[in-house]
């Protein structure tokens, strides 16, 4: 799949994205043997020679894995405190990340990959891909919570996407739901759980998409190939339309409320406000 050649430079180590669109505008960029200059060029990654300055760069290879995140692991690339990681549950010595974080206590499938365009449609809301999660809550849930949390509720960052929300079953003074939704803002579950007075003690994600833990034991992982991915290369066609209109990204609620009205609707004048 073709990428911005500045991007494929950063992804290669050669700088941060800025410095790869210096050096292309400094003429210092060759492509099979062809000087380049213009910022956009995109490229297809193992398809042509890159040069820096006469050097060979070298692309590698895109590679796809689905990961059992287990509990107790982060989705860092850097361990600041000892952390373990889950990049470090696959041998492999390219440089992969994590697609689709979860939080150290949270489990389930995430997606590791040095593929920065499939990074980008499975995590950014306007291509919808679902993400479905199996939640246990604490205490006994009220069919209004559900029906808040599938309209959306407000957070710091702006309203949450609709969700659907499915009880399964109960479990003691626990009950387990299962929820599907397309953004993955940081802890979103809890913290919309949260806003209702739910506590959500555990959460595992079972999906991205049609890929599934599949059985996969906490800890392992798979190679995934391109026909896996397919769901979101077609996100890219000009034919694909999401199943729910896209807006961007919801405001923030007004802190203080609409400012007051006066007759017919239009806005008090200063003598009127005051009165």
């Amino acid at each position: 799949m073709a990428e911005r050649l500045q991007k494929v430079l950063a992804q290669c180590g050669v700088g941060s994205r800025r410095e790869c669109e210096t050096l292309i505008e400094q003429g210092r960029v060759q492509i099979d043997g062809k000087v380049v200059t213009k910022l956009g060029t995109k490229v297809e990654p193992g398809t042509v020679e890159i040069r820096v300055d006469g050097e060979r760069v070298r692309v590698e290879a895109r590679v796809y894995y689905l990961v059992n995140k287990p509990r107790g692991y982060v989705c860092t690339s850097t361990a600041m405190h000892g952390e373990r990681r889950v990049i470090d549950l696959v041998p492999d010595q390219r440089r992969i990340y994590t697609v689709g974080r979860l939080d150290e206590r949270s489990e389930g499938l995430v997606l590791l990959t040095n593929d920065g365009t499939l990074s980008n449609i499975i995590c950014h809301p306007r291509y919808q891909v679902d993400k479905t999660y199996r939640l246990t809550v604490q205490g006994k849930i009220d069919p209004k919570q559900l029906e808040r949390i599938e309209k959306g509720v407000w957070l710091p960052e702006g309203k949450s996407a609709p969700a659907q929300v499915r009880r399964v079953e109960k479990h003691g003074a626990s009950t387990v739901v299962t929820v599907t939704l397309w953004e993955g803002r940081s802890r979103e579950l809890r913290r919309i759980f949260g806003k209702v007075d739910l506590r959500v003690s555990d959460l595992v994600r079972t999906a991205i998409g049609p890929l599934h833990l599949e059985g996969l034991k906490p800890g392992g992982y798979r190679r995934l190939t391109e026909d896996d991915l397919g769901f979101a290369r077609e996100r890219l066609k000009g034919d694909w339309k999401p199943p729910v209109a896209w807006r961007g990204e919801p405001r923030r609620p007004r802190r203080f409320g609409p400012p007051p009205r006066g007759p017919r609707g239009r806005r008090p004048g200063p003598r009127e406000a005051r009165a």
